[in-house]
């Protein structure tokens, strides 16, 4: 992204509560700091928030690069999530709001939603399932898939909850590379108006998955499907389950789940996350970012199916005992304005969502926002990519209305949780639009050159993390090689995030893309975030991508594709604006060679844009697979134009 002088000297403070105040004397940097001095002191403070069947023997046990969290203490998700709360005011108190596409509503309290859980694991055990079992979970989002995947938690078994988006090869891959011996899934689910058959490509998965013994069918749509020998229905295996399953004591460095991480290339990840390490994380983290009260209503945006929908929609807002939204469809449909109705109709307190969700609202204007009413917000969020600051300014005045905080935080699914954000719940601070501002207390960030040596300020760099954290993932699942040599880049042992940074004057840290996200022109290296930042920056631009081609004389060339704001018209002059301001603001350098106004972005069903299909597209590549994208005219659309255009120029 782009830092000029005005960004990241724009800070803005809240001084209705709190004192403007001195960065190095704040509540928040003398916690931090503290915290540093003794990591396994600090995290050992912290696990004492969650509920132990036995305490540790040892906080941290570190063989770089292996970490194990709280040797010796048993700890079970399901009991930190609800079983707590069954005895306190909490018990009768909204957990899950849960909005159908189709307007359909369903309320749980945390004492249903402990029944479901309590059934549903007596219904995976009566089917074989113990504690190291593997379940896949392919669902769409309804209630009913963080019910399995507490009640996994719940009897020791180990989820990996695959984005109902996926096709049936990324189920193929996912399934036996996990050897999961149960696929809970739906006969469908909504999305934009349509049916996704999900059944149907679980059949087709499991003509080569050999490890699945049965298939649970949720009935959600009610289409036809066919059932076969495998194949037994939700509602009937958990017909007169009990409603108590006596949890397992599980281990703090048992897995809790695999998570696979796709690539654009080769087999996907397994990411394997701890219980005891990853819950201590995330409980923390979501109390300092968050700031959680009893009285707040959580909307986080994410699907379930990716990381932050394990653990800000399903393990750590439960843990708190907080209230919170499922959503089952998309942002835009059938009308631009879905999140904004859903604050004004449940008086939701937290929206927790993407830049790119927020970059397609810009592009309707403010008026749909405008004629809603979202005073009961009190805390803004973002996740999955670093925010341009037009976007954060548009996102604090216009549904902020300048009086809610912005959470930039970055982290991934290797890291489990929050590493780097506002924390609003120890300290307010000055903020800086585009800025994720400080790595919360008890982690340790650095931004480092190839050599893995310390960057001075202001200068761009690898981020690395210099000591584990307890939401560090254990491993990659049966490929400890490749956990070693895709993290641990560095002979210091700093965890390799792959992502740019720098960290300014004040040590507030911007976030520039991934390292591998780069364009190289004539030996300059330019961050594709910081090339679409700067085209956002124009008045006219509501999103963009951007990409590269081979250049024989450059190396190579930029390719911008933008989505332009409703009031203005694509024409050769204002592309010609777009161009100088490129030039203006970057230099000559970033002048792109070509530039495409496109009425929408390929982005998958998760918000973010699939540049890998933008290349593709450019250099005349195979596409490949597009069973993630959220809508697949898109590309076709972004394919006929670029073809077009280069026809056109091609007969001149």
């Amino acid at each position: 992204m782009s830092i000029d002088k005005d960004n990241s000297s724009s800070d803005i403070n809240f001084t209705s509560s709190h004192l403007k105040i001195s960065l190095d004397k704040s509540t928040f940097q003398i916690k931090r700091a503290q915290s540093l001095q003794n990591i396994e002191k600090f995290w050992t403070e912290q696990a004492k928030n969650l509920v132990w069947n036995k305490y540790w023997d040892k906080t941290l046990e570190w063989n770089p690069p292996f970490a194990k969290w709280f040797v010796g203490g048993l700890v079970n998700a399901s009991i930190n999530c609800l079983d707590k709360h069954i005895n306190s005011e909490i018990k009768n108190k909204a957990a899950i709001i849960w909005e159908g596409e189709n307007g359909e509503n369903i309320t749980l309290t945390y004492y249903q939603l402990y029944q479901k859980v309590n059934q549903f694991s007596n219904a995976l055990k009566n089917l074989g399932i113990r504690k190291g079992d593997r379940v896949t979970i392919y669902l769409p989002m309804v209630p009913e898939l963080p019910i399995a995947i507490l009640a996994c938690s719940r009897i020791g078994a180990i989820h990996n909850v695959i984005f109902s988006g996926f096709s049936s090869t990324a189920l193929v891959d996912r399934i036996n590379d996990a050897k999961s011996k149960i696929i809970i899934t739906a006969d469908g689910g909504f999305r934009r108006g349509n049916i996704i058959e999900l059944k149907k490509i679980v059949d087709e998965a499991i003509i080569n998955t050999p490890s699945i013994q049965n298939v649970i069918v949720l009935r959600r749509t009610g289409n036809h499907i066919e059932m076969r020998g495998k194949d037994v229905w939700w509602h009937e295996i958990i017909q007169n389950q009990s409603s108590y399953c006596e949890p397992e004591l599980i281990e703090s460095i048992h897995p809790l789940f695999i998570l696979y991480t796709s690539g654009t290339t080769g087999k996907p990840k397994g990411v394997v996350h701890s219980t005891g390490g990853y819950l201590t994380h995330i409980y923390s983290t979501a109390k300092w970012v968050f700031d959680f009260n009893q009285q707040d209503i959580f909307f986080c945006t994410a699907d379930i199916g990716w990381i932050t929908g394990h653990s800000y929609i399903v393990y750590a807002p439960l843990m708190h005992g907080v209230t919170e939204i499922l959503y089952e469809g998309t942002a835009d449909y059938p009308h631009p304005d879905r999140y904004w109705s859903f604050i004004e109709k449940y008086g939701i307190t937290i929206l927790y969502t993407t830049p790119t969700a927020l970059r397609m609202y810009m592009r309707y204007g403010n008026e749909i926002p405008n004629s809603f009413n979202l005073s009961t917000l009190r805390l803004l969020g973002t996740v999955g990519e670093p925010i341009n600051p037009e976007v954060w300014m548009w996102y604090f005045t216009i549904i902020g209305k300048e009086k809610c905080p912005i959470v930039d935080t970055w982290w991934q699914t290797e890291t489990g949780g929050i590493m780097i954000s506002h924390c609003t719940g120890i300290d307010i601070m000055p903020m800086k639009p585009g800025s994720a501002m400080f790595p919360v207390p008890g982690v340790d960030l650095a931004v480092v050159n190839e050599e893995g040596n310390t960057l001075p300020q202001n200068q761009k760099g690898y981020l690395v993390i210099r000591k584990p954290w307890p939401g560090m993932l254990m491993t990659l699942w049966e490929d400890d090689g490749k956990y070693k040599n895709n993290y641990w880049k560095f002979q210091n042992y700093y965890y390799f995030t792959g992502d740019y940074a720098i960290i300014d004057d004040e040590l507030y840290f911007w976030l520039l893309g991934r390292s591998d996200d780069v364009i190289k022109i004539s030996g300059h290296r330019l961050g594709t975030i910081e090339l679409e930042s700067t085209f956002i920056s124009h008045e006219s631009v509501a999103e963009a991508a951007v990409t590269s081609k081979p250049d024989r004389i450059k190396g190579e060339s930029i390719i911008a594709f933008l989505v332009l704001k409703k009031d203005f018209v694509e024409s050769d002059q204002l592309r010609k604006e777009i161009i100088e301001h490129i030039r203006n603001n970057i230099g000559a350098i970033a002048t792109p060679n070509e530039v495409y106004f496109v009425d929408r972005l390929p982005k998958t069903r998760s918000g973010k844009i699939m540049r890998r299909l933008l290349k593709s597209v450019v250099s005349g590549l195979t596409i490949g697979d597009t069973t993630t994208l959220e809508d697949g005219t898109s590309i076709k659309e972004i394919q006929k134009i670029y073809n077009d255009l280069n026809d056109i120029i091609k007969n001149k």
